[in-house]
C-alpha cells in the first residue's frame, strides 16, 4: 500500500467504482483486491491549548502535524480536511415554534471544542485507528480524536429520487 497516491489507486479500479462510505475495490501492490471504507475524524481541542504554547512550540506541533496529513494524503488515505474558527464563531440553527431559530454559540457546551475534521480513507476500523494514533497531535498530547464511519446513504438517496420521480409523474 505504502506510497500509492490517491489517483493512481483509482485509475487502475474496474468501471464499479463509486463514491460511497465503501470506498470500491482497490488494488494493493500485489493486485489482491481491498475494500476501502470512509472513516470521520472529529478533532476536539482544549480551549487555549495552542494559544497557551510559545511560538516555537506551537510552530513544532504544526509542522509535524502538516507533515504528517502530508504523508496521509500522498498514501491516499487523507481525502479531506478542514479546520474549524473558534466555537464562539459558530451559530446553532434549529426548527422551533413554528420558525427557524439561531442561537450563537456551539450545539453543546464542553470542555474541548472541535476543532476540525479530516475524512480518512481506510481498510477497517482498525486502520483508521492505527492512522490517526500515529499523528503528532495525539502523540503530543494536543486533543482528542473521535473516529466514526461514514454513513452509505447511496440506497436512501436512491429510493427517494424513485419516490420524487413518482410523484412528479402525476
Amino acid at each position: 500500500m505504502g506510497g500509492r497516491k490517491a489517483a493512481s489507486r483509482r485509475q487502475s479500479q474496474p468501471e464499479v467504482y463509486k463514491h460511497s462510505r465503501r470506498v470500491a475495490l482497490a488494488f494493493d501492490l500485489a493486485g489482491i483486491k481491498e475494500e476501502w471504507m470512509k472513516y470521520i475524524c472529529l478533532g476536539y481541542i482544549e480551549p487555549g491549548k495552542f494559544e497557551n504554547m510559545s511560538e516555537s512550540e506551537r510552530n513544532t506541533v504544526l509542522d509535524e502535524c502538516f507533515s504528517y496529513n502530508d504523508e496521509l494524503r500522498k498514501n491516499g488515505h487523507l481525502v479531506a480536511e478542514e479546520p474549524l474558527q473558534p466555537a464562539n464563531t459558530a451559530v446553532t440553527v434549529c426548527w422551533k415554534n413554528e420558525k427557524v431559530a439561531v442561537t450563537d454559540g456551539p450545539y453543546a457546551e464542553t470542555k474541548e471544542q472541535l476543532g476540525g475534521i479530516q475524512v480518512l480513507e481506510a481498510r477497517d476500523l482498525n486502520h483508521a485507528i492505527q492512522l490517526i494514533s500515529q499523528s503528532p497531535g495525539v502523540k503530543l498530547k494536543c486533543g482528542t480524536v473521535e473516529i466514526r464511519p461514514a454513513a452509505d446513504i447511496s440506497e436512501m438517496m436512491r429510493e427517494s429520487e424513485r419516490r420524487r420521480r413518482k410523484d412528479t409523474s402525476r
